[in-house]
């Protein structure tokens, strides 16, 4: 008795995951959303051309009555949760190969810094726009304690690592140089952005240039990651490894070559 094996349908075969595609598109859109609003958020700063750093006393009263840059501070709040998306999707990038511990490593210092970031935008930024309902009199009283605060003293010390943010971020672009997953502009374009964006306050220029720097190297991404076409060239696509080299001679595909599904397949069912 023979048996008859039915093939699937092409269009069983050729239909994609809805799921997978969502997660897909989800993971492109932080890819481009994560650094727009960081570009709008530092573009709305009042004295964006000074290269000078501000007081405590400056900074609160430049947030006092500006509704604009509160509704920027409360969409950097927001992307924070965007921040945690690509650092592990960067992480899933550097599963493997010489890239692997700068990819965990570079990964876990970006999530908690990105934590704690939201907490500094909590406790400094998002205070200042309920403070706008009381009078003057009674804000200039509050002088002190908001200076506290922004001072950073007590336990508000502990948002200062949110510096661990662009080093995360900085530690996943040297990966990236170094297991040549990302072309090398690209790569550079992440680690400059990442390391200038930590300017400090009243500096606002070198951090839009920063956050500009991050589109260029985020946003050729997230296109990939929707189309799932993979950012490998034909020079970086040979691998270090022996059983690698002798695959990509043979014709066979590389664990680098089909980055846009595999490494984002992977990453997808983990997240």
């Amino acid at each position: 008795m023979t048996t008859k094996t039915l093939s699937a349908s092409p269009r069983a075969v050729n239909q994609p995951d809805p799921i997978e595609r969502a997660r897909r598109l989800g993971t492109a859109v932080a890819l481009v959303a994560m650094p727009v609003v960081f570009v709008f958020a530092f573009a709305t700063h009042p004295g964006l051309g000074s290269v000078q750093p501000l007081e405590t006393a400056d900074l609160i009263l430049r947030a006092r009555g500006n509704p604009v840059l509160q509704f920027a501070h409360a969409l950097v709040t927001l992307n924070t949760a965007l921040l945690i998306v690509v650092a592990l999707y960067l992480q899933s990038l550097l599963r493997s190969g010489r890239g692997a511990w700068t990819g965990l490593v570079g990964g876990a210092m970006a999530v908690l810094g990105a934590c704690l970031l939201a907490a500094d935008k909590g406790a400094l930024c998002l205070t200042m726009s309920a403070l706008d309902v009381v009078d003057d009199q009674t804000f200039n009283a509050m002088m002190p304690g908001l200076m506290a605060i922004f001072d950073k003293h007590g336990w508000v010390v502990l948002v200062w690592g949110m510096v661990l943010l662009p080093l995360g971020f900085a530690v996943q672009a040297v990966g990236l140089l170094r297991s040549r997953t990302w072309p090398r502009w690209q790569a550079a374009a992440l680690l400059a952005g990442s390391l200038l964006i930590a300017a400090p306050d009243g500096m606002e220029i070198i951090n839009l240039a920063a956050a500009l720097a991050l589109c260029v190297a985020l946003i050729p991404e997230a296109v990939r990651v929707a189309q799932a076409i993979s950012p490998i060239n034909s020079g970086s696509a040979t691998s270090r490894c022996r059983d690698c080299r002798r695959a990509s001679r043979n014709g066979a595909r590389t664990p680098r070559d089909g980055y846009a599904t595999d490494e984002a397949d992977s990453f997808s069912s983990n997240t």
